[in-house]
C-alpha cells in the first residue's frame, strides 16, 4: 500500500474551517476505496468537484470475447498492434475475466483535450517504450522505459507523451493493486527481505492548482461503457491534500531479484498482488550458484492459474524465438516448461539480462477478437524437437 504523503496546503484538523484568501471555503473531498474502510486521502478544491454542466451520450467500450474457454498454450505478437493517435482508442484488449482486463497499446498522443477516469478498476501502465507525464489532482508523475505507473480507481488523470513512439502493457484490476502482504510488516512498512522498499516508490510531485472555469470533458469508464461528463471547473483545482490514496510509479529496474543456490520459483519475482491475480517482474539477475544447478525453470503444471508473460527485453532463457512485445499464455490445467534445448543451454550460464512482466490470474482468462488478430500460430507445437 502507498505510504503517507502530502502536498500543498490543508488545515491542521480535518473537516474544519479552511478558507481561501477571498474568504470562501475550500471544498473538502474524501477520496477512498472500499467505502470508508480502506486507504483514503483528503483533498481540498477551489470549487466543489460536483458541478456538472452536461452529460454526453454514453458509448460501448467493452472487449469483444472470441474464446470463452481457452485450453491451449498461445503466443501473441504485441508489436503487431498498430499505432493509434488517441490514448484510449489505442488500447487493444486481449484477455479478460471478472478480475482483470489486459491490453496493449501504441498511442501516439495522450488524452488531448479531455480527462479520463476509470471508476471500477485500478490501472497499471507498464511503459515498454516512450516517456511522458501522468497528471492528476494529486500532482504529476514522470515515467519512462520499465516503469509501472499505478493509478487507483476513481482518479481523474491526463497523460502526455514526449514523442509519438510509445508502447504500453496495461492491466486493469477490479480489486486494489497492493504490495504483497508477505513483504510488509503489521504496520504496512516494506520489510528488509522485500525486493524493493519505499525509497523506490515515486510519489506525485509538482502540485499545480488550476483556477479555471469552462467546459472540461471527463471520460468516465464504468461497466464497459464510457460516459462523457462535462464539468464546469478544472478537475485539478486542488490547493493541497494528504493521505494514502494516490497514484505512484515504480521502476522494474529498481526491483532487486531474490536468487539462490537452486532455481527459485516464480513467487520470488512477485511485485504486486490483488484479490484476483499477482504481477511478477523477471529482472536481470545472477543465476543459481549450486555447482550442479540448472538455471532454466523446470516443467510445471498451472493447476490454479492462467500464466501470461509479457516479454520486454533481453533473451528469455527458457523460450525459443521470443521477441520483445511477445506474450505467451499458459492456461491452467496443462503443463508447460522450457523449450527444447534451453535446459542444456542454461547450464553453467552465470546471469540473464531478461526483463519480463508476468500476470498470474486465479480465474481463467477469456480471449478477445483483438487477441486472435495478433496471435502467432501453432505456439503449442513449439515444444517439439
Amino acid at each position: 500500500m502507498p505510504h503517507y504523503h502530502k502536498l500543498g496546503a490543508f488545515p491542521h484538523k480535518r473537516h474544519t474551517v479552511f478558507r481561501q484568501p477571498n474568504g470562501k471555503l475550500y471544498a473538502e473531498e474524501l477520496v477512498s476505496s472500499e467505502g470508508f474502510s480502506n486507504i483514503y486521502s483528503l483533498v481540498y478544491h477551489l470549487y466543489p468537484p460536483t458541478i456538472v454542466q452536461a452529460i454526453g451520450e454514453p458509448y460501448h467500450v467493452a472487449p469483444k470475447i472470441a474464446v470463452q474457454n481457452n485450453m491451449q498454450h498461445r503466443l501473441f505478437l504485441g508489436y503487431d498492434v498498430a499505432p493509434v493517435e488517441d490514448y484510449l482508442e489505442a488500447r487493444k484488449y486481449l484477455m479478460v475475466n471478472n478480475d482483470v482486463q489486459i491490453s496493449v497499446a501504441a498511442p501516439q498522443k495522450g488524452t488531448e483535450g479531455y480527462f479520463y477516469k476509470n471508476v471500477q478498476a485500478d490501472e497499471m501502465l507498464f511503459i515498454h517504450e516512450g516517456t511522458g507525464t501522468v497528471k492528476t489532482m494529486f500532482g504529476s508523475l514522470r515515467f519512462g522505459y520499465g516503469d509501472y505507473v499505478v493509478i487507483p480507481r476513481g482518479i481523474i488523470y491526463q497523460i502526455s507523451f514526449d514523442t509519438p513512439e510509445n508502447r504500453l502493457f496495461i492491466v486493469e484490476s477490479f480489486s486494489p493493486i497492493e504490495y504483497p502482504k508477505r513483504y510488509c510488516n503489521d504496520f504496512g512498512q516494506l520489510l528488509e527481505h522485500s525486493p524493493y522498499c519505499e525509497r523506490d516508490i515515486r510519489q506525485p510531485e509538482n502540485l499545480e492548482t488550476f483556477d479555471e472555469k469552462g467546459l472540461f470533458t471527463v471520460k468516465i469508464k464504468k461497466q464497459g461503457t464510457m460516459f462523457p461528463y462535462i464539468y464546469a471547473t478544472h478537475p485539478f483545482d486542488v490547493i493541497g491534500w494528504d493521505g494514502y490514496f494516490y497514484p505512484f510509479a515504480f521502476s522494474a529496474h529498481d526491483f532487486e531479484p531474490i536468487t539462490g543456490r537452486l532455481h527459485q520459483p516464480p513467487p520470488v519475482h512477485q511485485t504486486f498482488q490483488t484479490k484476483g491475480f499477482v504481477v511478477c517482474t523477471f529482472a536481470p539477475r545472477l543465476f543459481d550458484y549450486h555447482p550442479q544447478a540448472i538455471p532454466a525453470p523446470y516443467n510445471h503444471s498451472n493447476i490454479d492459474s492462467d500464466e501470461l508473460l509479457y516479454y520486454v527485453d533481453g533473451d528469455f532463457m527458457s523460450r525459443n524465438n521470443i521477441k520483445k512485445g511477445n506474450m505467451t499464455l499458459h492456461p491452467m490445467g496443462i503443463p508447460h516448461g522450457p523449450h527444447p534445448g534451453s535446459v542444456e543451454r542454461s547450464i553453467g550460464v552465470k546471469e540473464t539480462l531478461e526483463l519480463a512482466v508476468m500476470v498470474d490470474t486465479f480465474r481463467p482468462l477469456m480471449l478477445t477478437e483483438d487477441a486472435l488478430g495478433i496471435e502467432g500460430k501453432d505456439y503449442f507445437h513449439s515444444w517439439k524437437h
